[in-house]
């Protein structure tokens, strides 16, 4: 494992391509998305998500990590198998699922970040962390909360897009 700056540069290499995948996902579910409410969560986070990209990236190449033809042809590939795996689920529900996993992922980086930062004295690397923590953790949230709104209306055969149910109608999905 490696130790010192090296070590610094391939966590923040590996937080770019996290957190540029978690982007991408926004980016995409917006457009894919057939739940408004789930067009209009990515529609919100886009904007910062992009920003904390940014600062990132900055970094990145003030401590001279930025990833080489390797890293970006492996963030390349797993990009494609992300997408391959969208088209697979073609479901908001686990579309959604899965981008809350990933930013679960850049939430616990950022805290990392922002902890390792205080001890370090490395005043960018903690102001990255925090903002990227305080952003995900938001997401996180309101995700949550359109999550368990999305499965209970499938459980219960609603659809907020289409009028009449089976709730509507009185009858029970089969469980």
């Amino acid at each position: 494992m490696d130790r010192g700056t090296d070590f610094l540069k391939s966590q923040v290499n590996n937080a770019v391509m996290q957190h540029q995948t978690f982007l991408k996902n926004l980016e995409d579910h917006e457009s894919q998305a057939e739940d408004q409410r789930f067009r209009d969560l990515c529609s919100r986070y886009i904007p910062h998500m992009r920003e904390h990209q940014r600062m990132l990236e900055q970094y990145q190449q003030s401590i001279g990590a930025e990833a080489g033809a390797g890293k970006k042809l492996l963030g390349a590939a797993l990009g494609l198998g992300r997408d391959l795996a969208d088209a697979a689920r073609e479901s908001d529900f686990l579309r959604l699922v899965g981008d809350i996993v990933t930013s679960r992922q850049s939430e616990d980086t950022s805290r990392t970040f922002a902890e390792a930062g205080r001890a370090l004295g490395d005043a960018n690397l903690q102001q990255i962390g925090e903002m990227g923590l305080r952003h995900h953790e938001e997401y996180v949230r309101e995700a949550n909360r359109l999550i368990s709104q999305m499965f209970v209306e499938h459980v219960r055969g609603t659809d907020p897009t289409l009028g009449a149910t089976n709730a509507t109608l009185n009858t029970r999905p089969t469980l």
